[in-house]
């Protein structure tokens, strides 16, 4: 039965790597593959043989010859674990997704347009990548992605320029979410399971993702594609909204508030979410001028709320992808085959960092949520080690030595209508150029600075006792 989970796992991993091929949402199979897989245990519960207890961190010793009864309590209460932690992770998001639209309701992100005034190709590749690495820390490198690739169309007329440009926004951005908390949704899990915290975030990866967006970028000034000036687009007669720098400001110090809401408190940050959702929202009812009335609540009385309206707009596929990739890896970790996987990848590769840079190249060809929710249940180091570090940046940052590596590659191969080969060609080599600079800054600052050995061993599992 173990067998046909991981049959399961690896056929509809293979159908989200093959999305463009198939022309199926890959949210499609992450929803199927994850109702399978847990149906399947649910069935074979009383013929498996271990059984990996989340609340623990280790094998139930003697599962094979508990009753029906003990082993049903286990499942259901593992379930409702993983289901737990996942909707912390989905929550969260949908509060960052929901204050970063109603932000863009207001034009907030026009008012970052209007301080553009370069016709210079090269100091608007060297604005947009800046300005992608420190946006992607804020909103994420999803979102970033989206609104600077926007405000490029409204500056570059011609759709050949805009490809260079929106490929290295692709690679500032993913450098730029490694080293926030919020800036990837790979790097979020890591925080929310507080294997990482904000202040390790940035001392250990600030450096080495910076250097991951500035040598890339460096290259490209040098490119034949960068140089000269463009033609700019005539200045559009519509009326600025004059909420929209308000909004703006509002928007991002509302998502900066999250991480200390977390330090002060030591709630989970899907709360400071929330709270930051609802201040935004009062803040934009009131700016709307919407007159509440006990005699209007029919659906007109919230077409024109900017909460509900930013509501519709969130990418809910998105959502539905991570709950269904997120739930299949916990049905994994509860046979306890990822931790067997890691015994055995580590007995193969007995370097971390090794490991840890073939996942950086993985999440290339493959979706990093996955990878980084399989490395989560391998690896067993304690919070902050610095190998929870390596695999946010390179998770966060190997994703973008193709088109296809990321959420931000993908967004923006389908608004600039990038080919793949293009991107291979064209933007690739970069990307590998500034992942490596990364990586080995990394693990010179590892070697000098850090107190912790990434390599510690890395199933430090003991079983543990019956329930």
């Amino acid at each position: 039965m173990e067998l046909a989970v991981v049959i399961i796992f690896i056929l509809g991993y293979l159908a989200i790597t093959l999305e463009h091929t198939l022309k199926i949402d890959k949210l499609v199979p992450a929803l199927v593959m994850m109702a399978i897989c847990w149906a399947i245990v649910a069935l074979g519960l009383d013929g498996f043989t271990n059984w990996f207890d989340p609340h623990h961190g280790g094998l139930v010793a003697g599962f094979e010859s508990m009753d029906h009864e003990s082993k049903y309590g286990l499942f259901e209460a593992t379930l409702l674990h993983h289901l737990g932690k996942t909707s912390e992770i989905l929550i969260f998001l949908i509060g960052a997704m929901t204050i970063v639209e109603i932000t863009d309701h207001f034009d907030g992100f026009g008012a970052i347009k209007r301080f553009i005034k370069t016709t210079n190709k090269t100091t608007l590749l060297w604005i947009m990548a800046i300005l992608a690495f420190f946006l992607s820390a804020v909103i994420d490198n999803l979102t970033a992605t989206i609104v600077l690739i926007t405000i490029l169309k409204k500056l570059l007329p011609e759709a050949k320029d805009r490809l260079w440009f929106a490929g290295m926004i692709v690679v500032a951005a993913n450098a730029g979410g490694a080293w926030s908390p919020i800036g990837d949704v790979t790097t979020t899990m890591l925080w929310m399971k507080n294997l990482v915290s904000t202040e390790k975030l940035l001392s250990y990866l600030f450096i080495p993702s910076a250097l991951c967006m500035l040598i890339p970028t460096l290259i490209a000034s040098f490119l034949p594609a960068f140089k000269g000036n463009f033609g700019s687009f005539e200045e559009s007669e519509s009326e600025e909204n004059p909420a929209s720098l308000k909004m703006l400001i509002i928007g991002i110090s509302a998502i900066l508030f999250v991480p200390i809401f977390k330090t002060v408190t030591h709630l989970p940050p899907y709360i400071g979410m929330m709270l930051s959702l609802g201040v935004v929202s009062i803040i934009a009812e009131i700016i709307s001028s919407r007159q509440f009335s006990i005699m209007n609540l029919d659906d007109d009385a919230h077409h024109h709320s900017p909460v509900h309206k930013s509501l519709s707009r969130i990418e809910m596929p998105s959502l539905l992808f991570f709950l269904g990739i997120l739930l299949t890896v916990a049905a994994l970790e509860s046979l306890g085959q990822l931790y067997f996987f890691a015994e055995g990848l580590t007995a193969a590769i007995p370097d971390n960092n090794i490991i840890v840079m073939l996942l950086g190249v993985g999440s290339a060809v493959v979706d990093n949520v996955p990878l980084v929710a399989a490395s989560m249940s391998m690896f067993k180091q304690g919070p902050d080690s610095p190998l929870w570090h390596f695999i946010a940046y390179s998770a966060g940052t190997g994703g973008s030595m193709l088109i296809i590596g990321s959420a931000a590659g993908v967004v923006a191969m389908g608004m600039e209508k990038i080919a793949f080969f293009w991107y291979l060609k064209k933007i690739s080599w970069l990307a590998v150029i500034g992942f490596l600079a990364g990586a080995i800054t990394f693990m010179t600052m590892q070697s000098s600075i850090f107190e912790n050995d990434i390599n510690a061993p890395v199933t430090q599992i003991e079983n543990t006792t019956n329930h």
